[in-house]
């Protein structure tokens, strides 16, 4: 039995590796007098990329190609059920991460392996066929419907450095890099964070700059310098990672460094007017008052031009002055780019004048019907209703008397909403209940039954909708609520193509297939360090203190995308109540 089980897995590495130029196998079969020999000599791929096959036969699975393994494509693979897909996941890292809390990882509070899950853990669960490969995706070409990928590995099969994969359905997902802003120096000396890996080397970081400050041959101002930490950014992730830092260096290093516990400093630079902008204003007035009875600097209207190796240059945005800091580490915090991988695609697709790629209401890539991009590499590029006013004047005038009465509009008023989003949104803060409402305050007549307007009348009732319109924010929760609808999406696709859900095709004939998607903001936290957090819920609802801190630790903890990541995350935080945190440099 074990010979035959040697056999398969054999047999199986040699199917999978197809570059492999010799495969030469004997097995010995238990209890008989005999062998078996088997040989083969396959001619590797000259000249070219090795190539990922199709799966070949009637029963032929469309192939859908997933790259990046983030919020939004580790969402989708969670959700996908459909068992007609082959799907290919391809991304540099074999794990997801749980990147909400890495601020808590660049000070030991958690532990980098507790907020990581190997992604084949997570395919496995599922009974789909669902293959990974640990490479980066180097190119994409829509015209042969071809990614060209690269491993990860320092040595590949056979010394191919590349090889590509076909797909029928593309899901990029690669998310975004840190946005220098071309600011000269930021690359070189700053420590950013991004990835897991960035966590890890700010901490090992934090705990240098102690040992190092805590040597006799130095002089308090050395240490000093030494020992200031400059956030860059007031965004939730800087304000996070501030507050953390404080709690780490006044709850743990003080007293493991009772020579330097004085002379510690910690620097938040933002170049507009207050930190958490996206924030109510009452939480953004807390943690401003906050940070400054802890004594963190906050410098609000300051912008960095220089990073060297020892200062850190800043341009005040009101008085024009500029002034140079002495540090010891920087942390970048101040937004996203775009990667060289997507901006090499929008060159090929015609979308250069971009920041990342624009998609549909259904996150198809502009131009195409079988690419999809979501998260951070991507942004819905919604449709003006303006720029439909004439035919969805003309697919509501059923009559085609060039007048809409109230009736006609009632007939496509939910198209309408589902089609436009910003339609509802205009109407929630003008307080109206219908569109109906809305083209009676423009007509002006009390009679909603005799209200009939023409055309020129309906474009003055509809040409203040589109100011509501409004870019999805680049955070976890939209990548994921973007997985999770695009695998609805997939799991679907057969059924909706006999019956269509979506709304009126207003520049067509019938329906759309699926609905557009639709985020839906479950609120935001901000830490703000001393077991105090800042929540903003739905419903203008905030809460600021050590409660929404408890909220906090429940949320992130049922969010985890496995048990065992749940487990480890909150053995983590109560290993740190109990003994604090660990401040070993490994």
């Amino acid at each position: 039995m074990s010979n035959f089980s040697f056999f398969q897995r054999a047999s199986r590495a040699f199917g999978d590796n197809l570059s492999a130029s010799k495969l030469l196998v004997v097995v010995a079969i238990s209890g008989s007098t005999g062998s078996l020999l088997a040989f083969s000599d396959a001619k590797p791929n000259e000249g070219g990329n090795v190539v990922v096959p199709s799966l070949e036969g009637e029963n032929k699975k469309k192939r859908v190609v997933v790259l990046g393994t983030g919020w939004a494509g580790t969402s989708f693979l969670k959700n996908l059920k459909n068992p007609s897909y082959d799907v290919q996941v391809i991304s540099p890292r074999n794990y997801f991460a749980f990147t909400p809390l890495l601020p808590s990882v660049t000070c030991g509070t958690v532990e980098a392996r507790s907020i990581v899950e190997p992604i084949r853990k997570i395919v496995k669960k599922k009974n789909l066929d669902i293959h990974f490969w640990e490479a980066e995706c180097i190119s994409i070409d829509p015209v042969n419907k071809k990614v060209y990928c690269q491993s990860s590995q320092d040595t590949n099969l056979n010394g191919k450095e590349e090889f590509a994969v076909e797909y029928d359905y593309l899901v990029i997902t690669v998310g975004a890099r840190s946005n220098t802003f071309n600011i000269p120096g930021v690359l070189e000396n700053a420590h950013f964070l991004k990835e897991v890996e960035d966590a890890q080397r700010i901490r090992r970081s934090i705990i240098d700059c102690f040992e190092r400050a805590n040597l006799p041959t130095l002089s308090d101002e050395d240490r000093k310098k030494i020992l200031h930490f400059v956030v860059v950014g007031g965004g939730p992730s800087g304000v996070e990672f501030a507050a953390e830092l404080y709690d780490y260096v006044n709850e743990d290093l003080v007293t493991l460094y009772p020579k330097v516990k004085d002379l510690v400093k910690i620097t938040l630079l933002e170049a507009t007017d207050h930190i958490l902008n996206m924030f109510d204003k009452r939480i953004t007035a807390f943690a401003e008052e906050k940070f400054k009875r802890d004594g963190i600097d906050v410098k609000t209207g300051s912008m960095v031009v220089q990073v060297t190796g020892k200062e850190i240059s800043t341009k005040g945005l009101k008085n024009g002055e500029t002034s140079s800091i002495p540090y010891g580490m920087v942390v970048w915090s101040t937004g996203i780019g775009t990667r060289p991988l997507i901006m090499d695609f929008m060159k090929k697709i015609g979308q250069t004048n971009r920041r990342v790629l624009a998609t549909d209401e259904w996150l198809r890539v502009e131009g195409f019907h079988d690419i999809y991009a979501l998260g951070d590499c991507a942004t819905i590029n919604q449709r003006k209703v303006m720029e439909d006013i004439a035919v969805i004047f003309k697919k509501a005038d059923k009559d085609n008397s060039g007048t809409l009465t109230v009736k006609e509009m009632q007939d496509v008023i939910d198209d309408i909403v589902e089609r436009y989003p910003q339609v509802e949104l205009y109407l929630k803060n003008m307080q109206m209940k219908s569109i109906s409402d809305l083209l009676v305050d423009a007509k002006g007549d009390k009679s909603k039954e005799s209200v009939e307007l023409n055309i020129e009348e309906f474009k003055s009732a509809l040409c203040k909708v589109d100011s509501q319109m409004k870019n999805l924010p680049a955070t976890a929760q939209v990548a994921a609520q973007q997985g999770s609808y695009l695998a609805d999406c997939l799991n679907r696709m057969e059924e909706v193509e006999k019956k269509p859900e979506g709304p009126i095709r207003f520049r067509g004939e019938g329906r759309h297939r699926f609905r557009p998607f639709r985020y839906k903001h479950l609120g935001q936290f901000a830490p703000l360090g001393g077991e105090q957090t800042a929540a903003q819920l739905p419903g203008d609802w905030v809460s600021i203190g050590h409660s929404s801190q408890w909220l906090w630790y429940s949320v992130y903890a049922s969010k985890q995308v496995s048990w065992r990541t749940r487990v480890l995350v909150v053995s983590d935080w109560m290993r740190r109540f109990v003994f604090g945190r660990d401040s070993s440099r490994i």
